[in-house]
């Protein structure tokens, strides 16, 4: 059974006809008509997978759910990440990066610290077919951009009940969410695929690659390595020095990392702290290193417009296919990655 695209074809059986000879009706007699009938054949569909996961299973009619959460170094652990379909981690200001957390197939508990939004979110966000999108705020310019866009707006403002402070944690970073809160009410189909998966026993192209390093660079430098790990057939984070976990002591391990390197420009607005806030090039093209069973793809990702999906292609302009899984997807700038 492979882990494709559900769909069906059908291929008809055609039928023959032989028509009645011409002539004079009254005096001819009928010639005989014989008729063929052809077996159809059909094409066994390919089995249910998940959207997001390319995992078996018939996918959950409900949109997809995003959770901005901080991944400063006082905001760490997190909590909900090992039950996410996608995580995504971008640069925000100083070097400080946060993730987009996406669910769909599965659920969690809780989830944090929640944190505020940016404009990048928009442009990634606006492809998943109006996903729910769980933040603690943004500037007056991002939630002008938030309420014209297709993302379901269901922050503090929306969805108070939903939101709790998490004792033993400090402000801002105790912000919390109720995952099955989150989604009451919640109307609205699944979001589209996101990468295109291999077959059951379909080998990983590529070539041998056990770790990449990369960082982001800023005030501070948030360093970040994945290494192979072939016993569990997952990769292993480190964020500056340390393993990667869950709240919960599990560590994060998802089965494919998507380098897509991305441009960022400054957007004219300062935070808090007096930094200039980026927005990526999320529309556009650029390279890729795709990580997957061990193997590193080298190509790029190609994003023609906001609502759209990204697509990751070889250097011979085909699809790149990952394993079936969570997948972490990072947008480091070009020039700062390396791989051993």
């Amino acid at each position: 059974m492979g882990y494709r695209r559900w769909g069906a074809a059908l291929v008809a059986g055609s039928m023959l006809l032989a028509a009645c000879g011409g002539g004079d009706d009254d005096k001819a007699a009928p010639k005989a008509t014989t008729t063929t009938t052809e077996a159809p054949t059909t094409t066994a569909a390919a089995a249910a997978v998940h959207p997001l996961t390319g995992l078996p299973g018939e996918p959950k009619q409900r949109p997809a759910l995003i959770l901005k959460l901080d991944n400063a170094p006082k905001a760490r652990m997190q909590a909900g990440l090992q039950n996410a379909d996608v995580v995504i981690e971008e640069a925000v200001e100083g070097g400080v990066t946060r993730f987009m957390v996406v669910y769909h197939s599965n659920d969690t508990d809780e989830v944090g610290p929640v944190r505020s939004a940016r404009s990048t979110d928009i442009l990634i966000g606006t492809a998943l077919n109006k996903p729910l999108f769980a933040y603690s705020g943004a500037n007056a310019v991002f939630e002008k951009q938030l309420r014209e866009s297709t993302l379901i707006n269901v922050g503090p403002n929306a969805k108070g009940g939903a939101y709790f402070r998490k004792s033993g944690r400090p402000a801002p970073y105790n912000l919390w969410g109720r995952f099955s809160q989150l989604y009451e009410g919640a109307q609205g189909g699944p979001p589209p695929a996101l990468f295109e998966y291999r077959a059951e026993g379909e080998a990983a192209a590529g070539e041998p690659a056990n770790q990449v390093n990369f960082e982001f660079r800023g005030r501070i430098v948030t360093a970040v390595e994945w290494r192979w790990d072939a016993a569990s057939g997952t990769y292993r984070r480190k964020t500056d020095g340390k393993d990667h976990t869950d709240a919960n002591g599990t560590p994060v391990q998802p089965k494919n990392v998507v380098v897509a390197f991305t441009e960022y420009f400054n957007t004219g607005l300062v935070d808090a702290s007096g930094e200039p806030v980026p927005e990526g090039k999320i529309v556009g093209e650029g390279e890729a290193w795709v990580f997957t069973d061990g193997k590193v793809i080298k190509g790029k990702w190609s994003k023609p417009a906001a609502e759209q999906v990204t697509t990751y292609t070889d250097a011979n302009g085909q699809p790149i296919k990952l394993t079936p899984g969570q997948t972490w997807l990072e947008l480091p700038k070009p020039g700062s990655a390396r791989i051993s």
